[in-house]
């Protein structure tokens, strides 16, 4: 059991460190598990399908349901730890850097630069995701603008939890389109 929990780390600290998340893991995953005699192809694509179809990131759902079938409870847990190690590796890295540098004069100057370029990505999204929501077939939509409207003031003023506003939205949405 020891052997199989260590196998499972090293696979997925590997997948963790050479893909870049999504569907990009698949192979990786495809081949570590497989390799090790865990999972035959019919099952990595059952699991595939699984992870698609649950919240959170695929290839931490994967690397979950892998685990769980190679090892039980334990070998999800370790699968896991193993695809996180990256994120938790630079989240770390990071967190040393800003407490060492967090006086710095350079830091200062350097996070002045960051701030507006985070806003203006952040504001490009927000435009990106305004011409999605609100411009159907080429126009306006009247419709839409109310609901987003309805959402911020419930969000805001209303102090209303994110999943009733999902469900009113929904609901005004089916009554309007």
């Amino acid at each position: 059991m020891m052997l199989t929990l260590l196998k499972l780390f090293w696979s997925f600290i590997k997948i963790g460190f050479t893909s870049f998340g999504g569907l990009s893991m698949v192979p990786l995953i495809s081949h570590e598990v497989v390799t090790n005699g865990w999972m035959d192809l019919g099952e990595v694509a059952d699991i595939v399908a699984i992870a698609e179809m649950t919240p959170g990131p695929l290839g931490l759902n994967c690397a979950t349901f892998a685990g769980i079938h190679a090892a039980g409870m334990p070998g999800a847990l370790t699968a896991n730890l193993g695809v996180l190690m990256p994120t938790l590796t630079i989240t770390a890295a990071a967190g040393i850097f800003f407490a060492k540098f967090r006086g710095s004069r350079r830091m200062e100057q350097l996070m002045t630069g960051v701030r507006p370029v985070c806003m203006g990505l952040i504001l490009g999204v927000i435009l990106s995701f305004c011409q999605t929501n609100y411009v159907l077939e080429g126009v306006l939509s009247p419709g839409a603008i109310f609901i987003g409207i309805a959402d911020f003031i419930l969000l805001a003023k209303g102090k209303c939890s994110v999943p009733l506003v999902i469900l009113l939205s929904a609901g005004l949405g089916l009554l309007i389109f």
